[in-house]
């Protein structure tokens, strides 16, 4: 069979089609203590083929700007404002206080969200509402406003020579893009049934420290979700503190067709039957990590018996189900499945 110069280019072309789809994401969650799931544990880093480094949730489970676990950080996700998101607190230490009740100090008044931002001149991908009033914190940190991100020739290059935020409403997509990518990083914001109210401790205005007097406070939009979709065909439902809502089936899993999700067990928004409704008949992942247990999840690595994230692994059906171990780098490739450093 004789091959041509164009038929070798071609041939070339498709294969590095493939290797480029073949690479894999890499999930890094980021507790308070090494290889378990924690109590306070939030804080994700996905990395893309491409290099796109996201953070998602900093909350109290990160030591801030200079935690020595960050790596590059190119856009910060933040699904909504509660202090345990937002990161009103941070780590004493590594490994200060137990898992069931880790060891956090105040990071008020400008949060975990806004000191990483900052020290890594990162994008803030969250709400308009949300993102204005984190961009003024970021603003505190650094001396310097923060700007809209550029999204010219499609996206956001990235590394961005210093902070700057989206400018997007629920159900807008942002897209951060590595220098040279054919593609970027597709980050779109869903509904999440769920409260979004600022810590007292994090407003400088007397007027809305004043509400604190009648248990109120300052909402700054919409809670929300994100579903991500990476360069390598992985498209992962990040879900947010959330009840069960009809647009899980509607929007994320009809439209958006997910193939994993990193599911929030927090107990005042969902139970493990909810949760696992919401995985097997709702959104229909693949692969389901397990997020924000408001517990100690795990022992050695592996779900504690009679735990709530026990419970809710066990109802799932046909899918694999990892916890969020932290330090611990798992890889996925483009249809969820796990190729390296899962622990089920």
């Amino acid at each position: 069979m004789r091959i041509t110069v164009a038929g070798c280019a071609l041939l070339a072309l498709m294969l590095g089609s493939t290797s480029a789809l073949a690479q894999n994401v890499k999930v890094t969650p980021l507790g308070t203590h090494a290889g378990e799931l924690c109590d306070r544990d939030r804080a994700t880093i996905f990395e893309d083929p491409t290099g796109v480094r996201i953070l998602y949730d900093a909350g109290h489970s990160v030591m801030g700007g200079n935690d020595p676990r960050l790596g590059d950080i190119h856009a910060v996700l933040l699904s909504h404002a509660h202090g345990d998101h937002i990161g009103d607190r941070k780590m004493a230490a590594m490994g200060a206080g137990s898992c069931a009740s880790p060891q956090t100090v105040d990071a008020g008044p400008n949060s975990t969200t806004a000191e990483i931002a900052g020290a890594k001149n990162a994008a803030l991908v969250m709400v308009v509402d949300l993102s204005t009033f984190v961009a003024k914190k970021v603003e505190a940190v650094t001396g310097k406003p923060v700007g809209i991100c550029s999204q010219a020739g499609g996206g956001t290059t990235v590394p961005v020579a210093a902070p700057c935020r989206s400018n997007i409403h629920l159900g807008g997509t942002h897209v951060m893009k590595a220098p040279g990518a054919v593609r970027g990083v597709e980050i779109t914001m869903v509904f999440a049934s769920h409260a979004n109210s600022l810590p007292v401790s994090m407003l400088t205005n007397q007027d809305g420290k004043g509400l604190a007097a009648d248990g109120l406070s300052v909402s700054p939009g919409p809670a929300t979700g994100y579903v991500v979709r990476f360069t390598n065909g992985l498209v992962v439902y990040l879900s947010g503190d959330t009840g069960l809502h009809s647009e899980m089936k509607t929007i994320v899993h009809e439209y958006h067709k997910p193939n994993m999700a990193v599911m929030n067990l927090g107990p005042n928004a969902i139970t493990a039957h909810s949760a696992a409704y919401a995985v097997n008949e709702l959104v229909k992942p693949a692969t389901v990590i397990v997020s924000h247990a408001n517990e100690a999840a795990t022992s050695g690595g592996k779900f504690v018996p009679k735990s709530r994230s026990e419970a809710f692994a066990a109802l799932l059906k046909g899918r694999a189900v990892y916890p969020a171990l932290s330090g611990v780098t798992m890889e996925f490739d483009g249809s969820a499945k796990c190729v390296a450093g899962c622990r089920s």
